[in-house]
C-alpha cells in the first residue's frame, strides 16, 4: 500500500501514498472524492468537514470539495508553502518566509484575527480556530 499520511472530514477520507499520489473515498456530495488532484507529488493533505487541501512538492496548494465559504475559491496562489492544515470551514498555510495564510469561513473571524507578520513554524486549526506557533516558542 505505500501510505504515509491519513486525514479525515465529515463523511470523507484522503491518503497519502508514499509515491506523492493522493487517494480519496467515502461521500462524494460536495466533490470531496471525485474532485481530487491528479498525479504525484503530493507531499501533506488535510480535511475540512467537506473540503480537503494538499501541498505539492514544488509549494503550491490545491483544495477541492464544498466551498460553502470560499474553501476552494479563495485558496492561496503561488508557491512557497510548507505546511496546510484545515478547520471546518477554513484553512491555513505556512509560507516558507514564515508568513500565515488564511482562507474560507470566517463566521468565527478564522480569516480576520490572522497574524499578520512572519516568523512562524508550524500551524494547526480546530473546527472553528486555528493557532500558529512562532520560532521564539509563543503560539498565538
Amino acid at each position: 500500500a505505500g501510505f504515509v499520511a491519513i486525514a479525515c472530514g465529515a463523511s470523507h477520507s484522503v491518503a497519502l501514498r508514499n509515491d506523492g499520489m493522493v487517494v480519496t473515498w467515502g461521500k462524494d456530495a460536495e466533490g470531496q472524492r471525485d474532485n481530487s488532484p491528479t498525479g504525484a507529488g503530493f507531499v501533506a493533505i488535510a480535511c475540512g468537514v467537506f473540503h480537503s487541501v494538499a501541498l505539492r512538492n514544488d509549494g503550491t496548494v490545491a483544495t477541492w470539495g464544498g466551498n460553502s465559504s470560499g474553501q476552494r475559491n479563495d485558496m492561496p496562489t503561488g508557491d512557497g508553502f510548507v505546511a496546510i492544515a484545515c478547520g471546518a470551514l477554513h484553512s491555513v498555510a505556512l509560507r516558507s518566509d514564515g508568513m500565515v495564510v488564511t482562507w474560507g469561513a470566517s463566521n468565527f473571524r478564522q480569516r480576520d484575527d490572522a497574524p499578520i507578520t512572519a516568523g512562524f513554524i508550524a500551524i494547526a486549526c480546530g473546527e472553528f480556530h486555528s493557532v500558529a506557533l512562532r520560532s521564539d516558542g509563543t503560539v498565538v
